[in-house]
């Protein structure tokens, strides 16, 4: 993605020729000739560097206040061009929000040289120091200009899933290392006229063209799949996911990691800000997201017609398979309060497909032949199952054999009643967001 450089200079030859030498493959550069047009595109466009003529008036002081109070949130460099070399000017000048003073007339190398510097140290702190990418706020800022371009253009919301479970169970460094070669497989697919930025440790902008977005999904989703074996142990990978830690999350199954990839381009609708295109690009990548592999998801425009839309429905509903009596009604009263909606079985063999629950509480059963965990992998086998969160209790305290089963969580009886709750309310939340 170019820079973009403002000039506001009322003279035609001296602002051509300052263009003439600032622009190039890497920086745009705008003249605009007075100050309303000048606030409107800075408006648009939130350029990285604004160069401000006195040719507009005596009060250069003035206006580079305006134009500070104007990008407070953004934060250009401000570089005032004077006919003055009086160090009062100067002052006043800088005093009033320029981040730099030059005095015509200008030498071209030095002028050259000093909007590159200025450039340079804009860019650089705006990068992401693990990635060592444009960060959140510059890549809103790409995105702002995107939408102003005129251009055909797609943008991509790329994804890693389970970042945070990967680095609870091998740390920070190896999650960064996870993210890093990521990062260096999406860059090597772009080339100098697309854009890749940082929206947070385990997410992606690319914005590129339209042709090109989807042949770039592909390709990610392969790479990623092909090298991401590397980043876990052979036990892990024997055992084909990975048993979360620590206080809240131990006994947790964890998928391994993959990625989503949700697409959005300039012929999806005309976006009203720069919010509005990322709502949209967070809805296509959710949209896209699978529990246990990778996936992409492009918007293609849409085709109105009747009862088009369909509304999916949030599930509450619980399914206890428990032969305790007395838990069973203990269980169903607690999460009824909680707003879910239950419903109990008492043996393996009754099981009512038509229920269809976010979350079943399954146990084991008789300590010795266990029949809870054949059904467990019956569940799993089930394709209109598959999506359900299987909480698995029992007094058999084999965390590793549950988990090998198909449970997304093993929980050892006697459990807290809080603890279960939690877990439920954790699992319905993750279930609806399919």
């Amino acid at each position: 993605m170019q820079t973009v450089t403002l000039i506001i200079d009322k003279r035609r030859e001296l602002s051509v020729k300052y263009k003439k030498l600032l622009e190039n493959d890497y920086s745009s550069v705008i003249i605009s000739k007075n100050f309303i047009s000048a606030m409107k595109f800075i408006q648009d466009k939130e350029p990285d560097l604004i160069i401000v003529s006195d040719s507009l008036g005596a009060d250069l002081d003035e206006y580079c206040r305006e134009i500070r109070a104007l990008t407070y949130n953004m934060r250009p460099i401000i570089v005032a061009v004077s006919k003055s070399a009086d160090i009062s000017d100067k002052l006043k000048i800088l005093e009033s929000g320029a981040d730099d003073f030059i005095s015509e007339p200008i030498n071209s190398d030095e002028f050259v040289m000093r909007i590159r510097a200025h450039l340079r140290r804009e860019f650089e702190t705006n990068l992401d120091d693990k990635k060592m990418l444009p960060n959140k706020n510059y890549s809103m800022r790409a995105l702002k200009r995107v939408l102003s371009s005129g251009k055909n253009w797609a943008c991509m919301l790329i994804n890693i899933e389970n970042y945070k479970n990967y680095m609870e169970v091998y740390t920070k460094l190896a999650s960064d290392k996870l993210s890093q070669t990521y990062s260096a497989i999406i860059a090597s697919t772009l080339n100098e006229q697309d854009y890749l930025g940082s929206l947070d440790d385990d997410q992606f902008l690319v914005v590129t063209d339209e042709l090109k977005a989807e042949k770039v999904a592909k390709f990610l989703i392969f790479a990623f799949d092909s090298v991401v074996t590397k980043f876990y142990s052979n036990a892990d990978l024997e055992r084909g996911f990975t048993i979360m830690q620590g206080d809240s999350q131990a006994g947790k199954r964890s998928e391994f990691v993959h990625t989503t990839i949700g697409i959005v381009t300039y012929k999806t609708r005309e976006y009203k800000d720069v919010y509005d295109l990322l709502a949209d690009l967070i809805n296509i990548h959710n949209l896209a997201r699978l529990p246990d592999k990778s996936n992409y998801l492009i918007e293609r425009t849409k085709l109105s017609a009747e009862n088009a839309v369909f509304q999916k429905t949030y599930n509450k509903k619980i399914l206890i398979v428990e032969q305790d009596e007395a838990l069973n009604l203990l269980l169903t009263t607690i999460l009824s309060l909680q707003g879910y909606e239950t419903k109990i079985v008492n043996t393996f063999s009754s099981f009512d497909l038509s229920f269809m629950p976010a979350v079943i509480i399954l146990d084991t059963g008789d300590y010795e032949t266990r029949p809870g965990l054949e059904f467990c992998k019956k569940i799993k086998k089930n394709p209109e199952l598959k999506n359900s969160k299987l909480i698995v209790t029992s007094v058999f305290h084999d965390k590793e054999s549950i988990l090998k089963c198909g449970a997304d969580l093993y929980l050892p009886k006697p459990y807290e009643m809080a603890g279960l709750v939690k877990w439920v309310d954790s699992f319905v939340k993750e279930f609806n967001s399919y």
